[in-house]
């Protein structure tokens, strides 16, 4: 059975060295975002070989733990779209906006 669900998608990755990437891109089926307080891809970067097995698949944020975030609904990520990248030293969510 497969289910279609309506959510914001990774518009862009630049975390070239993650598995799921492929030209900026998020090939993963969702990703997850933050930790409780830093808004941080908390899908696992994966290194390594590429996971772009399906490269027409372009992830969508299936939950956001980051209660502070603007986009922030019920655990849900209500904007468009977001962009990953680092900051801080951490993979991120760059589309976080604090309340």
């Amino acid at each position: 059975m497969k289910m279609t669900i309506d959510m914001p998608y990774v518009a862009d990755c630049m975390i070239a060295d993650c598995a799921y990437n492929l030209k900026n891109k998020c090939h993963a089926r969702a990703i997850t975002i933050g930790d409780g307080t830093n808004p941080a891809c908390d899908t696992s970067f994966l290194g390594g070989s590429k996971h772009t097995h399906n490269t027409k698949q372009i992830a969508g944020v299936g939950a956001c733990k980051i209660t502070g975030c603007n986009f922030n609904d019920d655990l849900e990520c209500t904007a468009e779209n977001i962009t990953v990248d680092m900051r801080n030293g951490d993979i991120s969510c760059m589309t976080f906006t604090a309340r």
